[in-house]
Formats: C-alpha cells, structure tokens, sequence
C-alpha cells in the first residue's frame, strides 16, 4: 500500500470531530497524485456525502464544466479536495474546530499531491489556508498568493456561482471563468520552465 493509500484509509476512520457521528462516509479527495493542480474546497454536502467524493453534486458539475472549457481534465489534469472531509449538518460552514480536526489530513494531501498550483474555492477554504485576516471573497478572488510555498489562485466557490447564475462579462461566473484561464495558462507556463531547467 502506498503512503497516499495508507493516509487515506487512516482518514476513512478518522472520529476526531462531532461530524463524524453524522456523516455517511468521509470524502477524502479524488484525483491523480502527484499532480500539478489541487483544488480545495470547504466541506463536502450531500451529493458528496452520498457518493464518497468531492464535487459531484450541482456546483461540482458546474465545476467539472467549468475546467473543461480551459482545456483542464477532471479526471487527469487536478486532485481535489476540501478542508473538512465530512459534511457539516445542513450544509453549513465547517466550524474552527471541525477543519482544525482535519487540518493534518489536508496537509499531508498537499505533501503528497505536491501540486504546482493550488487554487482555494471560496471564502472557507481561503480562511483556513491563508488566514482568518484576508478580505473578503470578492476582493481577494483573482489574486495570486503563496500559500504553503506553492502558487496559490482564490476564486469563487461553484456554489456561489450557481446563486449568480450569470455569464456576462464582470458576472462572477465570468470572472472565475478568467481565473481558470490564468490557472491553466500557468500550468503552461511551469511545465516549460520545467522542461528548460
């Protein structure tokens, strides 16, 4: 068994928190390890609950879209995540304490994934990595930062996304549509500076 395989099966058994009295089963994360691009998200809901896998319900679908149309493949091309690996009752944001109980599961992912860039789906997830001191989601989405000596995006999470459905150019849709293309466009950019050194 491989150290991501033994991690994850830790974690599948994993009762450090009161989630784990409701949860259906933890949802630990999907995607090739290593990998060059990690998303991480806040908390799974019920889709993700049910299915034992991250973003699957319909801001997941929108998600998968959403990459799709800057040429990243789910399934090959990004590992994906969220800070707390049950899901809050009513879908409701994970407590302190909660994603502190979940904390060293996500930074062992990290570790192993060894992602190149890492980008934050939402406020949640922003807090947790870079601190409770950032600014909102709508002035920090779009920045570049560095979080856990990677380069790190944050954007809108797909949920909000789906409450602001429109496409026009300034819409959130549209803006995390141009984050996604600075994603990918620096993907590009660090594989050829991999290839040269």
């Amino acid at each position: 068994m491989s150290e991501y395989e033994e991690l994850r099966a830790a974690c599948l058994q994993c009762t450090a928190c009161a989630l784990a009295e409701k949860r259906r089963q933890v949802v630990f994360g999907v995607g090739p390890v290593p990998c060059d691009l990690m998303l991480i998200g806040e908390a799974p809901g019920a889709d993700e609950d049910e299915q034992g896998i991250p973003f699957v319900g319909r801001a997941g679908q929108l998600l998968t879209k959403m990459l799709s149309s800057v040429n990243i493949n789910r399934e090959a091309d990004i590992y994906i995540a969220n800070i707390c690996k049950c899901r809050p009752p009513e879908n409701r944001n994970p407590e302190p304490e909660e994603a502190n109980a979940c904390k060293h599961w996500l930074q062992d992912q990290i570790r192993l994934v060894q992602p190149r860039i890492m980008v934050l789906a939402g406020s949640v997830a922003m807090r947790n990595m870079l601190g409770e001191e950032m600014p909102g989601i709508t002035k920090a989405r779009g920045q570049w930062t560095v979080c856990e000596g990677i380069d790190t995006l944050i954007i809108f999470h797909p949920s909000y996304l789906l409450r602001n459905a429109s496409s026009a150019v300034g819409s959130p849709k549209w803006l995390t549509w141009q984050d996604l293309r600075a994603v990918k466009s620096a993907l590009e950019y660090k594989k050829l500076e991999g290839q040269e050194s």
